[in-house]
């Protein structure tokens, strides 16, 4: 298997994507090929280690870049030799099997539906981070790549998270719920009212397990396991969910510094350790952009070497459960007409 990286997306491009690229190479045993400015990546491997490191990767030279300024609407057609299109043409000929990148998710996701193509029959394309639910997580479709949507994105939304969800997380029957302001099936504007009838009539074929209208708190306490929202409102949820996450990840930590808590401090510090991992955005690295016809894992901006590494693996992962084909096998379900 070999993963495509955009070595100069992100915020800590080039070294950290490099260095993230190599830890995997190293401990997943994939081929990388790292795409972007081959004498910047050159100086990188040399500052890790010289020729070993450079064995465990290839390079692919593409000499302009996507910046976080440049428009996502025009920038696959004004800057075709940036890295990020570079590797994402690679992928759809076939000379890798999964893009990963930490660079501009408007760019990412307008590249991905115009070079790698999206599924047939696929309206839109989304984004589906892993959320933390104290078990094997809630995935939450779409969380920003579709600020406008229909409700038959959200359906095809619905599907491509519940076929995730089983391949990816081992949730053989995943709850499907609706984000919504209440349980109730006549909340929310027309928009969750005309979804949660697609969502039902799929249930009642069989299709889904569609659990009805939940409220943004249910996907951490384990309630739902695939969040269905639009992206505008997804966005807001998973930042709420991150800063919240923060805020008090923080306040326990601060809780046990202090001296008159030393002792319970070193009593739970491998329990709150572990604890903190699972709460981690870069144990997870990346997230999936569901209905592209290839594997695309979106890395956080922020990525560090570690992020890396785990947005790669989850690239694999992705490639390796066949979700894609999945979806391709069911989409005469996922479309009205």
């Amino acid at each position: 298997m070999k993963i495509l990286v955009d070595a100069m997306g992100g915020d800590k491009a080039p070294f950290e994507i490099v260095k993230g690229a190599c830890l995997a190479a190293s401990e997943l045993g994939v081929l990388i090929d790292l795409v972007g400015r081959r004498e910047v990546i050159e100086v990188c491997l040399e500052k890790l280690g010289g020729e070993g490191i450079r064995a465990e990767v290839g390079i692919i030279d593409a000499p302009d870049v996507v910046e976080m300024e440049d428009d996502p609407s025009t920038v696959t057609r004004r800057k075709k030799d940036a890295s990020m299109n570079v590797a994402l043409r690679l992928l759809s000929e076939g000379k890798g099997d999964a893009v990963v990148s930490a660079g501009s998710t408007g760019a990412l996701l307008s590249g991905a539906t115009l070079i790698t193509k999206r599924v047939r029959g696929i309206r839109r394309a989304a984004l589906a981070p892993v959320l933390p639910n104290g078990g094997k997580g809630t995935i939450l479709i779409d969380c920003g790549a579709n600020a406008e949507c229909t409700p038959e994105y959200l359906m095809q939304f619905a599907y491509m998270g519940s076929f995730y969800s089983q391949k990816i997380l081992g949730c053989e029957k995943p709850r499907v719920g609706l984000l919504n302001i209440g349980a109730e099936e006549s909340k929310g504007t027309q928009l969750q009212l005309d979804t949660y009838k697609l969502l039902k009539d799929a249930d009642s074929a069989g299709r889904l397990n569609f659990i009805g209208n939940v409220e943004a708190r249910e996907a951490l306490m384990g309630g739902v396991d695939v969040l269905v929202a639009d992206g505008f409102s997804g966005n807001i949820a998973l930042k709420s969910f991150e800063g919240a996450v923060s805020v008090l990840m923080g306040s326990i930590k601060g809780i046990l510094k202090k001296k008159r808590n030393a002792l319970a401090g070193m009593i739970v510090k491998k329990d709150f350790t572990r604890l903190k991992k699972s709460m981690d955005p870069k144990e997870v690295g990346g997230t999936a952009l569901l209905g592209i016809s290839k594997p695309v894992v979106k890395a956080h901006g922020n990525s560090d070497a570690r992020a890396i590494k785990n947005a790669i693996r989850q690239a694999v992962t992705f490639t390796q459960a066949d979700v894609i084909s999945e979806i391709v096998a069911n989409i005469e379900h996922m479309k009205l007409g």
